[in-house]
């Protein structure tokens, strides 16, 4: 009895101290960007500020526009994640499900398509939106986007799709299901778990994505958050309190996208799903 009580005390201290040494970044951001610049830049680091203020996000809002960049990045990245999820559920279903020449040489080109530097992607896929007249501008980088994500949302809805036993697809083939009927009723209920893991996931490469968002968006009314951070950044000098406060704002669209949509994110819908 000492020996499982001693355990457990043993587990649950070290998970505390995981836990703390996760979540102190994100503490030291929060308590940052409510610290004046002379706490901030103080030799003497303090645990929580001498007194709270609100500078930070007042000139987060009303000086740099952070607001704009939160809703061109939320813009962006929720048409993006849809576009390419749909593209990807499609494509992955055929990959996964049907049978055709050529289908392992399309799986591996998918994947070897994600691996592909972006380093070496962005001069011509600039080219390419300075030729159709979408360059410096949110829609060019809904059209290079896609790029990234329906490579990597295929690639991960294969997997799943694969996982699927056939007996519940061919069990509603027998019973007068269409294949389309089977792919929407079926599949892709059966997936959602998996759909709504590689959405969040999607909506995150977009979120975070800075490379491309530099190369294509230069006018201040279009640029993503990501941009909007690195502007607080002029030379060596870091303006840490809005850094911190914007870093804090960005994070919560992707924070609450995850607890809404974490019930979904669960495995084995398919136990018992053929008698």
């Amino acid at each position: 009895m000492k020996n499982s009580l001693g355990k457990q005390v043993t587990v649950y201290s070290t998970l505390a101290l995981l836990l703390i040494f996760a979540l102190f970044p994100l503490y030291w951001m929060v308590i940052t960007s409510f610290k004046s610049n002379g706490e901030i830049y103080s030799m003497t680091p303090t645990f929580w500020p001498k007194e709270f203020l609100g500078t930070a996000y007042d000139k987060l809002i009303n000086e740099k526009g952070f607001m704009t960049n939160i809703k061109n990045s939320l813009f962006v990245s929720l048409i993006v994640s849809l576009f390419s999820i749909t593209v990807s559920m499609l494509a992955a279903y055929a990959i996964s499900k049907l049978r055709f020449r050529g289908r392992n040489f399309i799986s591996k080109s998918i994947l070897y398509a994600y691996l592909m530097p972006r380093a070496v992607l962005f001069i011509p896929l600039y080219m390419l939106v300075t030729a159709i007249g979408i360059n410096n501008s949110i829609y060019g980088l809904m059209l290079i986007y896609p790029t990234i994500t329906i490579p990597y949302a295929t690639w991960m809805l294969i997997s799943y799709f694969r996982s699927i036993p056939d007996e519940i697809e061919e069990a509603a083939m027998i019973d007068g299901c269409s294949r389309i009927r089977t792919m929407t009723k079926i599949i892709f209920p059966l997936s959602a778990p998996g759909i709504a893991a590689t959405f969040i996931f999607s909506f995150t490469l977009c979120w975070s994505e800075y490379l491309y968002a530099l190369v294509v968006v230069t006018k201040g009314a279009d640029k993503t958050i990501t941009l909007g951070l690195s502007d607080m950044i002029v030379g060596d000098v870091f303006a840490w309190g809005p850094l911190m406060g914007g870093s804090i704002i960005a994070s919560i669209p992707v924070i609450v996208m995850y607890l809404f949509t974490s019930k979904y994110m669960v495995s084995g819908m398919t136990v018992g799903g053929v008698k």
